[in-house]
């Protein structure tokens, strides 16, 4: 009843100036992420209301020099259905699927993925998420073969295919000594399906509204 994300939200997506252009220019030049250490999965990915974290972002794939003008692009999202793991429900389906993914991985003999620092991390935060992104994957890719099972057997499926993933990611030192909140904690999202995207903007600079009761902004 209450799984359906029909509210719109606002994402900000961190990348080159050159990037942002073709997204607000055409949305079908979206590019999907399929990285073995993406945070919630392969997809495209927004930070939620969260324009400084997203620049900050590009401004540090710039310093790796991957990039060359470091840019932000808005989009106005619907999720749709949503994998949302600040949901308990959603967090025991994900769970669920982590002890069959072991008990896949231990019939061939593989070894688990781990989530991995990055070098020079002094804060520890596991940012190559290779594990969590296996798990994640490992579901989409269950529901998605159980669902074209029913579907090739009876036509229909009781089963919803997850159209975005939102999940809070824990990062940085903490604010303030003894804090349990840290600096760079924030929520993502997961794109999955591109319907998702309703549009691209260029994020706008914030006037005070009191200019413009004063009558300064022309």
């Amino acid at each position: 009843m209450y799984d359906s994300r029909s509210n719109l939200i606002i994402g900000f997506h961190g990348c080159d100036e050159a990037v942002k252009q073709k997204f607000i220019n055409s949305s079908s030049s979206i590019q999907i992420s399929q990285k073995p250490y993406d945070w919630f999965g392969h997809s495209i990915y927004f930070w939620e209301n969260n324009y400084n974290r997203a620049l900050e972002w590009a401004e540090n794939k710039k310093k790796r020099s991957e990039i060359e003008t470091p840019a932000v692009v808005g989009a106005v999202l619907q999720l749709g259905y949503c994998c949302d793991l600040l949901d308990s429900r959603y967090l025991q389906v994900l769970k669920d699927y982590y002890v069959l993914m072991v008990a896949d991985y231990k019939l061939v003999g593989q070894e688990l993925p781990e989530n991995k620092d990055i070098r020079n991390d002094i804060y520890k935060d596991k940012i190559l998420r290779v594990l969590d992104c296996s798990v994640i994957e490992y579901m989409h890719s269950k529901i998605h073969e159980k669902y074209q099972k029913d579907i090739n057997l009876n036509s229909f499926s009781d089963l919803k295919i997850f159209e975005s993933t939102r999940c809070v990611f824990t990062e940085g030192g903490q604010a303030y000594a003894g804090a349990g909140i840290f600096e760079k904690s924030h929520i993502q999202i997961c794109i999955r399906n591109p319907d998702c995207i309703k549009g691209f903007f260029n994020p706008g600079k914030s006037t005070p509204f009191s200019k413009w009761v004063d009558g300064k902004v022309s």
